[in-house]
């Protein structure tokens, strides 16, 4: 005994019209006459018309319908058509290719995008916003650099680093003192372990509640 089963059938194009709509484009194309096919496609057009009727609400609903028949059929059913064949470039065309970033980031904790910052910082010809957004740039860095190592870091090595991504034209003195940050993650199973405790303890009081519970009872008989 053979068993049919959905996934050893072939894929259904549209889903919609369901298996048997399938079959009967699939018959409609073995037909050897042309006049045959076009008394069955004009049948099965008004069957998926009656299978899809919120179609009808479509702006030309019959040439939708016949370009779906063309569809489920793969471009194969020869008939005489109202409407003009769609192309299957058309119906079903490739995705253009995207072009990935292929950038070459010197310090990849910090991203492209500081390299980008830097570059517009070294373009601005007044001295004291150049001062400004260096500072700026530089606490950003503090803050890409903690947020990937999750360590502490040094104002001078942060400072060091962007004096060599800006070819030494972005350089802050050794006074200045970057934005603190304290990076403070809860070690792994600690919300677990707080969780459970609190259901094991309230579990513990609701027997202790039932214990007292039974003893007054006991008492009073």
């Amino acid at each position: 005994m053979e068993f049919d089963y959905n996934s050893t059938r072939p894929k259904l194009i549209l889903a919609e019209y369901g298996r048997n709509v399938q079959n009967m484009v699939d018959y409609i194309c073995a037909l050897p006459t042309k006049e045959e096919r076009n008394s069955y496609a004009q049948v099965v057009i008004d069957m998926m018309g009656f299978l899809n009727p919120h179609l009808r609400d479509v702006a030309d609903f019959k040439h939708k319908l016949w370009d779906h028949l063309h569809i489920i059929s793969d471009f194969k059913i020869d008939v005489d058509s109202p409407y003009p064949v769609p192309d299957r470039d058309t119906i079903h065309p490739k995705p253009e290719l995207l072009n990935y970033p292929q950038h070459r980031i010197r310090y990849k904790h910090y991203g492209h995008t500081i390299e980008k910052m830097i570059e517009r910082a070294r373009m601005i010809a007044d001295p004291e916003k150049k001062q400004q957004m260096a500072q700026a740039i530089a606490n950003f860095m503090k803050m890409a650099y903690v947020t990937w190592n999750k360590d502490s870091v040094e104002d001078d090595s942060i400072i060091s680093d962007l004096t060599e991504l800006s070819n030494g034209e972005l350089q802050l003195g050794p006074n200045v003192s970057l934005t603190k940050l304290d990076f403070k993650t809860p070690p792994p199973g600690s919300r677990i372990k707080a969780s459970n405790s609190q259901q094991n303890g309230g579990g513990k009081n609701k027997k202790v509640q039932n214990q007292n519970q039974n003893q007054k009872k006991k008492k009073k008989h």
